[in-house]
């Protein structure tokens, strides 16, 4: 009898039942093995499915086998455990800058790297939610066009947009492109945001990379390595609100006690922190002034106060004056 055109197939069909269809709780037995290969017109023996198996596992299969009358073979490791899984879910859910459609395409993908049995286990845990997800769906091919220009050092071009009152997209700039030099891709607050050099302007900026459209690479050569070289994203991730820049000054907060932890990790563990009294702490630490910082800090209510500088506590005076004075009107 001739071979089957498939038999060349064998090993590969083995390691896809492996991966697919076994784990510690579900084993496949030898017959079991046998009576699958012949299922898909793959000839096969006892003797070679064990010389198979050995292939595998001196290839880097972690197959084991376990003895009694329940016996049979299983995979014992993959290339990520099921908890990791899970946890990569659980992150491809919550982040925002993935549209709804991505995710589950994600997940999907996700899946086939647990047994089957474990990925119905995941099903009925996942529940991707359109709320707060993007909308742009180039993102997930914008974020990967950005990281060739960087390694081609090259600029990129695109717009712009912003949502108006009637929840459609309008460009910046009346439309133009901005055309900057990418430096660093950074996930900030559940957004994707790319740091670049605006020529124009002559300093780093950072824009959302969800509200970018027509994105495409420049044949222009990026510019801007000094400023890029100067700047400490880490610092910068710290003293930013929701990444909006502002001018930047160093604060002292005097808090309550309690938010001792909430100063750590917000600016850091270096942070400089020293009692002030037997119910206050004073945090000091770089910030970038902006509605966004006044925003976070009334936040706390009483229980953070602006020690200094004077000119800054007169501004968040001034911004809780503006809000106070919409409700007395």
């Amino acid at each position: 009898m001739p071979k089957s055109p498939k038999q060349k197939q064998k090993l590969l069909y083995l390691a896809r039942y492996f991966m697919e269809k076994t784990d510690e709780n579900h084993v496949v037995s030898t017959p079991q093995l046998i009576a699958y290969l012949e299922a898909n017109d793959i000839k096969a023996e006892r003797k070679s499915i064990y010389d198979d198996i050995e292939t595998l596992t001196e290839f880097g299969f972690d197959i084991v086998h376990t003895g009694g009358p329940k016996g049979g073979y299983f995979l014992a490791s993959r290339n990520f455990e099921l908890a990791e899984v899970k946890l990569l879910v659980d992150l491809v859910q919550a982040a925002k800058f993935i549209t709804t459609k991505k995710s589950r395409e994600l997940i999907k993908k996700l899946e086939q790297q647990v047994s089957s049995f474990d990925a119905k286990a995941l099903q009925r845990q996942v529940v991707v939610s359109d709320r707060g997800k993007a909308i742009n769906e180039n993102i997930y091919y914008s974020v990967d066009m950005i990281y060739e220009a960087i390694a081609k050092n090259r600029k990129v071009r695109y717009h712009y947009f912003e949502w108006d009152v009637n929840k459609e997209m309008k460009l910046r700039k009346n439309g133009d492109f901005y055309e900057v030099s990418p430096w660093l891709l950074t996930w900030d607050h559940e957004n994707y945001y790319l740091i670049a050099y605006d020529e124009e302007a002559k300093t780093m900026k950072h824009y959302r990379v969800d509200k970018m459209l027509h994105l495409a690479i420049s044949d222009q050569e990026r510019v801007g390595k000094a400023e890029f070289d100067n700047l400490n994203v880490s610092e910068l991730s710290k003293r930013t609100f929701g990444m909006f820049a502002g001018e930047k000054r160093t604060v002292s907060l005097l808090c309550s006690k309690a938010l001792t932890g909430v100063m750590i990790d917000r600016f850091g563990k270096e942070v400089a922190l020293r009692e002030f009294d037997e119910e206050h702490v004073l945090a000091r630490a770089d910030v970038e002034v902006s509605p966004q910082f006044f925003g976070w800090l009334s936040g706390f209510g009483n229980q953070v106060k602006i020690h200094a500088p004077k000119d800054v506590t007169l501004d968040y005076e001034g911004y809780l004056k503006k809000i106070l004075k919409l409700y007395q009107e």
